[in-house]
């Protein structure tokens, strides 16, 4: 007895924890320690249910944490933080394959003795668990470069994927009356792994931060199925707060785009006939020298430096952090625009120029930052291209249309950091390039940085 009280008060406690845990990481200045409340209360979850009754055998579990630590310490280790996304893109399918694990083994185990209520729920975690777990390997291969980035269509899609859906659902209602049908389970089960690749592949790169946190609410709710389906309170504490957190925050990301939530899923965003729709740019592109970027940086009253993805692929945090801090001893003001959406995950930005101990405090908010381009001698565009594409914003006709973006345009002086001339993942063709204002700094992003950091130390 005093056992199941000793479990009950660790779960309680580790419940505690993931609220104060999520509380804390809805502020940068107090993520850190969200972060360590948190993972105090997985460590007391984990040892609550290392107590309970009815575990007949260590072995397996002492081999599974052996295993899943060792692979948990190496990615902490050896993953960058560049690749975060495509990181949390496979933990976000590691999570939901276990989840459905869960509840193939409660099904194969007991079957119609479940009773309707933990059958719904079972039924449901493993629907969940399983289009998450593909959908989000679909994810991480289009991070990884592994599949094109860009949304993969064919005539008909959307028909087939709301046909595969329905007959779906309908196989996990069936399963409400008839919980006896294997067939009917294990058919579910297959359908929903189709479907959580149907439902990722049309989805371009440029809308993985949607996605990213989408698949981590329904990582979360399989998590609190699997708790309704194995009576456990503390999975369905956790997993609820991860399932409504995730789509609270994929709600927002969508209004910053000024897009729905079925635009995105469904509108395939970035395809080649979209793009087409976007182009009609006419202009040249005005490339510029390291030395001629120098000296407008050097001499500037106010820069504003604005990440995008590129600043992650080229990992260019520390070449920013570095030239930024060769600006600030010149007595140049320096800030960094942030959009809710830049990069391909959410926060992705923030948490790469936190590891360059950028503080947080020269970090700006759109809604912050908007108003002090007028007064900007040089914007910096480091890899972006849609958050700063002022067709949103002037165009009517174009794709993004309406999408609040960072307005560089109106700085005195933009200098854009990219690659190559490509249009970037969207596909998008982008006014700002052609603009009399704008200078394009080709070749990679840190690379770049680094030269004008040395050019301008000798200016």
């Amino acid at each position: 007895m005093n056992t199941t009280y000793f479990i009950e008060f660790t779960y309680l406690a580790a419940s505690i924890l993931f609220i104060l845990g999520l509380k804390g990481m809805s502020h940068p200045e107090s993520a850190k320690r969200g972060m360590h409340l948190a993972e105090f209360g997985m460590l007391l979850a984990i040892i609550g249910t290392l107590l309970h009754r009815e575990i007949v055998s260590y072995e397996w579990i002492i081999a599974g944490l052996v295993i899943g630590g060792g692979v948990g310490a190496a990615m902490a280790y050896w993953v960058p933080m560049t690749a975060m996304p495509q990181r949390t893109a496979l933990s976000h399918a590691f999570g939901a394959f276990a989840a459905a694990l869960v509840g193939i083994s409660e099904y194969y185990r007991h079957g119609a003795e479940l009773g309707q209520l933990k059958m719904t729920a079972l039924s449901f975690e493993v629907m969940l668990g399983a289009l998450t777990t593909t959908g989000s390997l679909i994810a991480f291969a289009k991070l990884q470069g592994l599949v094109r980035g860009t949304p993969m269509t064919f005539k008909g899609q959307n028909v087939f994927n709301m046909t595969l859906l329905a007959v779906t659902l309908g196989l996990f209602v069936y399963l409400l009356f008839v919980p006896t049908s294997a067939t009917a389970f294990y058919t579910m089960m297959g359908l929903a792994f189709v479907f959580g690749v149907m439902l990722v592949i049309p989805i371009g790169a440029a809308d993985m931060p949607v996605v990213m946190s989408l698949l981590n609410s329904y990582a979360g709710l399989a998590a609190a199925a699997t708790g309704f389906a194995i009576s456990n309170n503390v999975l369905i504490i956790a997993g609820t707060l991860d399932g409504f957190s995730g789509f609270i925050l994929s709600i927002l990301m969508c209004r910053a785009m000024n897009r729905s939530m079925t635009n995105v899923l469904f509108g395939a965003f970035g395809s080649e006939t979209m793009a087409a729709a976007g182009d009609g740019t006419e202009g040249v592109m005005r490339e510029v020298s390291p030395e001629d970027v120098a000296v407008q940086l050097a001499y500037a009253r106010q820069v504003v430096f604005v990440p995008g993805y590129g600043l992650a692929t080229a990992q260019a945090q520390y070449a920013v952090r570095e030239l930024a801090n060769t600006l600030e001893d010149r007595g140049v003001s320096v800030k960094y625009a942030i959009h809710p959406v830049a990069g391909r995950m959410p926060g992705h930005m923030n948490v790469l120029l936190a590891e360059a101990n950028v503080p947080y405090s020269a970090l700006y908010e759109l809604e912050q930052i908007n108003p002090e381009f007028p007064q900007t001698d040089v914007a910096v565009v480091i890899g972006a291209n849609d958050v700063v594409n002022p067709d949103a914003r002037d165009n009517p006709q174009s794709p993004i249309a309406g999408m609040p973006i960072l307005e560089v345009d109106r700085a005195r002086s933009v200098v854009v950091l990219k690659r190559g001339k490509g249009k970037g993942f969207s596909g998008l063709e982008n006014p700002l390039f052609y603009k009399p204002v704008t200078g394009m700094l080709y070749g990679d992003a840190k690379d770049s940085l680094v030269r004008l950091t040395q050019a301008v130390q000798q200016a």
